[in-house]
């Protein structure tokens, strides 16, 4: 048998979680909340299977729903969407982002990936024929950045889309007025696609705005824009989000997105339709993950671990020099089996060799077991 992805294993998440379990360590490797939902959302649940809403929803996606997104699209970024034209809701955002580039990547288009990135980007490139090309962030002061002369430079006639997450899962950076320029003078002289992952869009701190590609509408008319519902109401198990995209686009996503899974959970959809026609805890979500971040940064002071603070995402990137001179694979794969806390290390982001010593923590859990993180941390 010939393999279609040869050197692709196991994802890191999986690893570090599996290893986790294992020895019955602290995990916050893996990127999800270890508390529970809006009761009344759980409620809302229940309600609609006790209704009956528990056959197929249409594929794309329950109008209902698709209309709460398009409101909450409107007060969030200025722009209202067309539900039926420019909404389509997906299982999760992964199953966005793999769509998306079924339907717009041919074989031989490259895709600019800016590292660190998700690790399940290239292996959806490849499977769609395309190729992926990695252009790492700049790196200054214990902060990654945005490198827009490198991203110029791998730019060409070739470049089908520019797949660009932010705020950054795992370095936390988010774009500045003066990225959303370059992204602009970029479409203006390349004529490709913009898949913009934004699924930590309402965990951006210290007051600052978050700038969707939706609130440009030179930039909207050539992005197709992914959200999450599991990363904002906490609900990551459900498997549900969206994508928000002009009609010519929503139309080819669609028709990959049909033979793919068809439609997503019905009863959740209609429960989150429910729920949005009153909830705004959205509005609230950057307080509460930045009280998080600041709770767990009074503990991290105290190690031996560098960082600057994160800006966004419920990830805490922190420098382990002064800790162990050993690559962060190895030093994970210890922190494990020594002292029962599993975290991610930061080169399965990148495709080349990288010299930072950097490890991820998550921090969205609750204040009891950041406590007691806390004190494994300072340990080390």
């Amino acid at each position: 048998m010939i393999s279609k992805l040869p050197q692709t294993g196991d994802s890191i998440f999986s690893v570090m979680t599996r290893l986790a379990n294992q020895h019955q360590a602290i995990n916050l490797a893996q990127g999800f909340p270890d508390f529970d939902p809006d009761p009344r959302l759980q409620q809302l649940v229940s309600k609609a299977m006790a209704e009956s809403k528990n056959q197929y929803a249409p594929m794309p996606g329950l109008l209902a729903l698709r209309e709460q997104i398009a409101n909450k699209t409107a007060r969030c970024y200025g722009y209202l969407p067309d539900a039926d034209q420019n909404i389509t809701v997906t299982a999760g955002a992964t199953q966005a982002l793999f769509t998306a580039l079924q339907a717009f990547v041919h074989p031989g288009d490259e895709v600019l990936l800016i590292d660190p990135a998700y690790d399940a980007y290239a292996p959806s490139v490849v499977l769609a024929g395309g190729i992926p090309v990695h252009v790492p962030m700049g790196f200054s002061e214990g902060s990654f950045f945005f490198d827009w002369e490198a991203i110029a430079k791998a730019m060409n006639p070739r470049t089908r889309l520019l797949l660009l997450n932010h705020p950054n899962n795992p370095a936390g950076t988010i774009l500045e007025p003066a990225d959303i320029s370059k992204i602009t003078e970029l479409m203006q002289k390349f004529p490709f696609l913009l898949l913009s992952d934004e699924v930590y869009e309402h965990m951006v701190f210290d007051n600052k705005p978050f700038l969707s590609m939706l609130c440009y509408e030179r930039l909207r008319q050539r992005s197709i824009v992914v959200s999450s519902f599991g990363k904002t109401y906490h609900t990551t198990g459900w498997k549900l989000g969206y994508i928000v995209a002009p009609e010519a686009l929503t139309i080819e996503f669609r028709k990959v997105h049909q033979f793919n899974v068809f439609s997503v959970s019905t009863p959740m959809q209609q429960a989150y339709a429910w729920f949005m026609e009153t909830d705004r805890s959205y509005e609230t979500l950057p307080l509460f993950y930045q009280q998080k971040r600041d709770l767990f940064l009074t503990h991290l002071s105290e190690s031996r671990f560098t960082f600057t603070p994160t800006p966004a995402t419920y990830f805490q990137l922190a420098d382990y020099s002064d800790i162990h001179s050993t690559e962060d694979l190895e030093f994970t794969r210890t922190l494990v089996a020594t002292h029962k806390l599993s975290l991610i290390p930061v080169s399965p982001f990148f495709e080349d060799k990288i010299v930072h010593k950097l490890v991820r923590f998550c921090f969205a859990k609750s204040d009891h077991l950041l406590q007691q993180a806390g004190e494994v941390i300072c340990g080390i």
